[in-house]
């Protein structure tokens, strides 16, 4: 299966003022029996950080999810990484 949005989702969040340096990825992915997830990894920049993946039936599910997950993180202070 080959996803037509795979473009990975990498946000950060840094606020020298209270010591905060936070990393948020989504991105989708296929599985095995056709389904697809969305896998999101969250953490201090510069550790592992922690993981969650979700599936879904399909790629219109999960691809709204990751949109709607994203558009979370922006209203929270998360900006694209290299802006």
């Amino acid at each position: 299966m080959e996803l037509t949005d795979t473009t990975p989702v990498h946000l950060i969040h840094v606020d020298p003022e209270i010591n905060m340096a936070r990393f948020y990825g989504i991105e989708l992915q296929p599985t095995l029996f056709g389904d697809v997830s969305v896998l999101r990894t969250w953490g201090r920049i510069g550790t592992n950080g922690q993981a969650m993946m979700v599936t879904y039936d399909d790629e219109a599910q999960a691809s709204e999810a990751l949109h709607n997950l994203e558009k979370q993180k922006l209203r929270r202070g998360y900006v694209p990484v290299g802006e």
